[in-house]
């Protein structure tokens, strides 16, 4: 019964700090990390720069211990700066390989500040999550082996205002805190003594009923990883080390779950069911009961219960799983924002996905995002890299010089070539191929029309163009070419004729053949084919209905080996077999919308899209 209380009162508790004190929880995880970064691995700080980003880094900064370094760390380093290797310029001099730390080694036993966390690309957050996992940064390269230490934690610096973008999964998985700091306000907050407590943290002991609880409260949650279990544990015994005490209590690890847990939540667990009292039978009567007259009066006296044990009173009084596990679940579930709670028990389904279709990451030769260098020419616009040409060229100097002694300067051979590598963000093209065949060639144009339209008002931040082919009579026409232009595109879409034949296949090739001039530009295409699938007309113009499905389906598998994504959806009235036929020959997502309007056509588009 205490556990049962102590859960309402450290949630209610919860509750009002989450509503009225998140600061000086943001504040308090600061303290938490700065106590133990190795240990709690650092936070994931969500929002754009302001006073509150610059208060909780400066109370961390704070709160570390005299000399802790503290490195900032740009999303597009290169490996060389963040894990050390050839110091180029000392080894010229030298003539022999002189090696220097990388900002990883450099952090050691303090903090590493990651810029624009969202924009980090795969091998930044791979060097990140395995010096948190290891504690050491492992060279080789340039020649150089070497194992260098490396305990610190990372401070994720996440500005991504799209879906879409965030901070890579792995590295976030990592860090013990998530933290929004974007629409909170720094408020005074007493510093702690947090040299005792650290001092204190590695004697700190933690209940094993309590890291029971802590374990089932994250697979209650649905957080699948077990590292925030290990975060939830560190956060517990960390909590009481600022508290002055050496063992962690049950209000330590409802603030743990708190921290650590409710940001991390996938899932709202089911309240706790009341238990129904089971029906007493004769034998439980109570014994205040009136006695049956007919009783004899020489039966033995009722027995006594038997004496309860000290051990067993012990057993009473000690804490109850299933009560700790509710504490800690009630104490995360406050921490989630206003609004999750009823996203997360509607389930994956109705939340659904961002649609963020700026386009896969693209390997450019000559511009965009730098991402190191590759061995190769000059050669086709391809830029020369020369600090790692000659990075590459260093070890070798001393053969060389003794194959070549005559020869001044720094030697450097073709196969010492190094090229930078860009990436840069592919646009996105959505191509609509729409049938303007039939009776119903007004309504469908209509639809699209305002698809294309909506699209288009979004392009501007989301980088789409549109393109819009028709195909009715005897042959298909691009209406619209890919552009971004809203007024030159409702030029194009006023007074498109209808009526007519169904040429599918046509109509289809054209759809085709824009998205292989997308993918020549460099761009994603995504097809999005709008039609009853009763194709009448073939290539040729000839009528018959076999030879234009046949000519219909050979034309789907050629967007099926294309690779290009796509979207068919069936305008018929009812849905239409050969319409779901047509969609797996091109590999396409099938929707049947014999009613659809431009809003919800849009929206189809920008599911399809996110999928891709």
């Amino acid at each position: 019964m205490a556990a049962v209380a102590a859960a309402g009162a450290v949630a209610g508790s919860a509750a009002g700090s989450a509503a009225g004190g998140a600061w000086a929880d943001a504040a308090l995880a600061a303290d938490l990390l700065a106590l133990d970064p190795a240990g709690l691995g650092g936070a994931r700080l969500r929002g754009r720069p302001g006073p509150a980003r610059d208060a909780w880094l400066a109370r961390l900064g704070a709160g570390l211990p005299q000399g802790a370094p503290v490195r900032r760390i740009p999303a597009h380093i290169g490996e060389e700066r963040l894990l050390g290797g050839l110091d180029l310029a000392a080894t010229l001099r030298a003539g022999r390989p002189v090696t220097q730390k990388g900002l990883l080694a450099e952090c050691d036993g303090g903090v590493a500040v990651l810029a624009m966390a969202e924009r980090a690309g795969a091998t930044v957050a791979a060097h990140l999550g395995m010096a948190l996992d290891v504690g050491a940064v492992t060279l080789a390269r340039d020649g150089v082996e070497a194992r260098v230490p490396a305990r610190l934690a990372v401070v994720a610096l996440d500005e991504g205002a799209e879906d879409g973008e965030a901070a890579p999964p792995a590295l976030v998985e990592r860090l013990a805190f998530d933290l929004d700091l974007d629409r909170l306000r720094p408020a005074p907050v007493a510093p702690r003594d947090l040299a005792a407590a650290r001092a204190r943290l590695p004697g700190v002991t933690l209940p094993a009923p309590l890291m029971e609880a802590l374990c089932a409260a994250t697979v209650a949650l649905g957080v699948a990883s077990p590292r925030a279990a290990l975060f939830a544990l560190r956060a517990a015994r960390a909590l009481a080390a600022l508290e002055g005490r050496m063992e962690a209590g049950e209000a330590d690890a409802a603030l743990a779950a708190r921290l650590t847990l409710g940001p991390r939540a996938t899932q709202a667990p089911a309240p706790p069911q009341e238990e129904t009292p089971e029906e007493e039978t004769p034998d439980d009567a109570p014994d205040d009961e009136t006695p049956d007259p007919d009783a004899r009066p020489d039966a033995p006296p009722p027995q006594e219960p038997p004496q309860e044990t000290p051990e067993d009173a012990a057993d009473d009084d000690g804490p109850d799983l299933d009560a700790l596990t509710e504490m800690m679940i009630a104490a995360a579930r406050a921490a989630l924002p206003a609004g999750l709670l009823e996203g997360l028990r509607a389930g994956p389904a109705a939340r659904g996905g961002g649609a963020g279709t700026a386009g896969a990451l693209r390997k450019a030769a000559t511009r965009g995002r730098p991402i190191g260098a590759r061995a190769g020419r000059p050669e086709g616009g391809a830029r020369l890299d020369l600090v790692e040409t000659l990075r590459a060229a260093a070890p070798w100097q001393p053969l060389r010089r003794r194959a070549a002694p005559e020869r001044l300067g720094v030697l450097v051979r073709r196969e010492d070539f190094r090229i930078r590598r860009f990436k840069r963000p592919a646009e996105t093209v959505t191509i609509f191929a729409v049938d303007a065949s039939g009776s119903a060639a007004a309504q469908r144009l209509a639809e699209a029309k305002g698809a294309v339209e909506l699209l288009l008002a979004e392009s501007y931040v989301r980088r789409d163009r549109v393109a819009l082919v028709t195909f009715r009579g005897a042959a298909a026409e691009l209406a619209l070419p890919a552009t971004r232009a809203l007024a030159r595109a409702k030029r194009a879409l006023a007074g498109l004729p209808g009526g007519g034949g169904t040429p599918l296949a046509a109509g289809i090739d054209a759809a085709l053949a824009e998205a292989e001039a997308a993918l020549r530009h460099g761009w994603t295409p995504t097809l999005v084919l709008l039609t009853d699938a009763r194709g009448n007309v073939a290539r040729d113009g000839a009528g018959g209905r076999p030879r234009a499905m046949a000519e219909a389906m050979a034309a789907a598998a050629r967007v099926r080996s294309l690779g290009v994504g796509a979207l068919l959806i069936d305008a018929s009235p009812r849905a239409n077999p050969d319409a779901g036929a047509l969609a797996a020959a091109m590999g396409a997502r099938y929707l049947a919308l014999p009613r659809a309007d431009a809003a919800m056509l849009s929206g189809a588009v920008r599911a399809a899209q996110a999928a891709d």
